[in-house]
C-alpha cells in the first residue's frame, strides 16, 4: 500500500507520461492484463487510456488491471488511470519512505 507522500511523488513522475495502453470497446482481458504486467516490470510506472466506447466504469477497469497485475492504482484523473509496480529487475524508481 502506497503512502500519501509517495502517491505524490508518483504523481508527480507520472505527469509527463503517455498512456502507453488503451481500454475499449473490449474493455478488459487475459491478454491486455498480461502486457500491463510486462509493461510495468519493464517501466514501473505506466498510465492506461479509457477510451469513450468502454462499456466498463472506468473504476472498474483500475480495480481489475490492479488486481490482475499486482499492481498499485497511484492516479484516476479524467479518463487516464496510473499503475506503479515494482520492478524485480529493473528497479529505478526510488520511493520515499
Amino acid at each position: 500500500m502506497l503512502t500519501g507522500k509517495q502517491k505524490r511523488f508518483l504523481k508527480s513522475k507520472a505527469h509527463h507520461l503517455k498512456p502507453i495502453f488503451q481500454v475499449g470497446k473490449g474493455g478488459v482481458n487475459e491478454n491486455l492484463i498480461k502486457q500491463v504486467e510486462d509493461a510495468l516490470e519493464a517501466r514501473e510506472l505506466i498510465k492506461v487510456s479509457i477510451l469513450q466506447n468502454c462499456d466498463e466504469d472506468k473504476d472498474e477497469v483500475a480495480d481489475a488491471l490492479s488486481f490482475g497485475a499486482k499492481a498499485e492504482i497511484v492516479q484516476i484523473i479524467g479518463n487516464t488511470i496510473v499503475f506503479y509496480k515494482e520492478s524485480i529487475n529493473k528497479k529505478t524508481i526510488e520511493l520515499p519512505s
